[in-house]
């Protein structure tokens, strides 16, 4: 049965019951060279341990669990785990949990699978994630430091671009500089809003992010380094003297003694720095006033 033909999609609804979801953002994939080139980039290997969120109808799920050694699929939407019973049933090395991404201990998901001995390589996440929730997601994985080695999602043009984007870039902001923090970012391909069903307004791009085994910068608080960030991209029009002043209670000529000293130009803007010049900035804040 190919899960990803508009008939099947049609046919598995009707037989089902099922209504699509606007607030759960659901889009399926309806082109297999889509669901090939998402499993290519995200490098699974036959011993790896693969956790997707949201399955959907099981596209990408069977897909993944022909290549890994385990597959866990998070879905939120309990009305498609009968769904996802039938069209994956097939397959002995997969799970489904119901249970929203976001509330659950991934963490604890991979101690359990790695005790049961059901994979020995790595763990890979991937998903084609709703828009509306992408951010949240990748931040959270992130920040909670899940053990994985590489998340491969499928997310809104405009929110990977983001993410991609270099200092002096149009769409480089906060949301850069925390997931390159943390990412190698790769750019795994472009997908046209043609091949989703329903289809959405907008196009989509797979990226795929490394997680570093170091961080690119050395901090002496990553509370104050995202605390910079976030002040200097809140109001990005304003030069660094302006935006900064307030982070972690300091006042204009606060910055600008630190600014001095880490000899970055007043009258720049957080559009124009890279990560090395907002860890200098974040490293003088912690150290002068012990944050």
């Amino acid at each position: 049965m190919k899960l990803y033909a508009p008939s099947t999609i049609q046919d598995i609804k009707e037989r089902h019951d099922f209504k699509l979801s606007k607030s759960l953002g659901q889009n399926f994939i309806t082109d297999r060279n889509v669901i090939e080139k998402i499993i290519d980039g995200a490098e699974i290997n036959s011993d790896d341990l693969v956790i997707e969120i949201g399955p959907g109808i099981g596209v990408l799920t069977a897909a993944a669990a022909e290549s890994a050694a385990r597959v866990i699929a998070v879905e939120i939407d309990k009305k498609l785990i009968p769904i996802l019973s039938e069209t994956l049933g097939g397959y002995d090395n997969i799970k489904v949990i119901n249970r929203d991404i976001l509330k659950t201990d991934i963490n604890e998901i991979i101690n359990e699978e790695k005790e049961a001995g059901t994979f020995s390589g790595r763990v890979k996440i991937i998903g084609n994630l709703p828009y509306y929730i992408t951010t949240p997601i990748i931040m959270s994985i992130l920040e909670r430091g899940v053990s994985v080695d590489s998340i491969t999602i499928m997310m809104q043009k405009e929110v990977a671009d983001r993410i991609k984007s270099s200092p002096g870039g149009k769409t480089y902001g906060a949301l850069s500089v925390a997931v390159q923090y943390y990412c190698d970012v790769h750019q795994v391909t472009s997908v046209p809003k043609e091949v989703f069903v329903p289809r959405p307004k907008v196009d989509s791009t797979v990226l795929q992010l490394s997680v570093r085994k170091e961080r690119p910068v050395d901090l002496i608080s990553e509370k104050v380094f995202f605390s910079c960030i976030k002040h200097g991209f809140g109001q990005r029009r304003k030069t660094l003297l302006n935006s900064l002043t307030g982070v972690c209670g300091l006042s204009k000529d606060q910055i600008r003694e630190i600014l001095s000293e880490t000899g970055i130009e007043f009258n720049r803007r957080a559009e124009t720095l890279d990560i090395k010049e907002f860890a200098a900035i974040a490293n003088s804040v912690a150290a002068c006033y012990g944050r």
